[in-house]
């Protein structure tokens, strides 16, 4: 079961008096002191306690207001940092870029630089076995007519900057 809580009327009380303490509580405090905002003014021949509520209630409208704008003010200062953030990212992505840009340079190099020494290789290798070929066959002098001599013009990369007379 609910209990309902009785309130009992007290007799004698004194409105006027009641208002005049509400008037002197709120002229001592500290938010008394403080104007109505610029967008509300009394209405001509509004009763004081109604102006009190009123009051009491546009400035505790107003206090929100002000904390709302104070949340503003923060979410200004936190989208300054996420931009500062966000600047930092862009640097550092330009950064990664440039460099997997540099790796892609140096492996195109190397890459290069294998095929070409595979190359000189296979033509080492022809011309060992050429030379293996002439001496088991007894022919050391200059290459026979049916011994077709070796082609100079068909080596590539290190290989053609090395001559016959180098290899022997």
């Amino acid at each position: 079961m609910a209990s309902v809580e009785v309130l009992h009327r007290r007799e004698g009380v004194n409105l006027l008096q009641l208002e005049a303490d509400i008037a002197s509580g709120v002229t001592d405090s500290p938010i008394a002191s403080l104007s109505l905002p610029d967008y509300v003014e009394h209405t001509e021949g509004v009763s004081r306690v109604g102006a009190l509520s009123a009051e009491a209630v546009i400035r505790d409208y107003e206090f929100a207001a002000k904390e709302i704008e104070a949340m503003g003010a923060e979410l200004i200062d936190a989208a300054r940092k996420c931009e500062a953030l966000t600047a930092q990212v862009h640097d550092a992505i330009a950064f990664m870029r440039e460099t997997a840009a540099g790796y892609r340079e140096e492996g195109r190099k190397i890459f290069k630089r294998i095929e070409e020494c595979a190359m000189f290789t296979e033509d080492v290798r022809k011309t060992c076995e050429q030379v293996k070929r002439r001496m088991t066959e007894g022919s050391v002098g200059p290459f026979s007519d049916d011994e077709p001599a070796p082609q100079e013009s068909k080596l590539s990369g290190i290989a053609a900057h090395v001559s016959l007379n180098e290899i022997r």
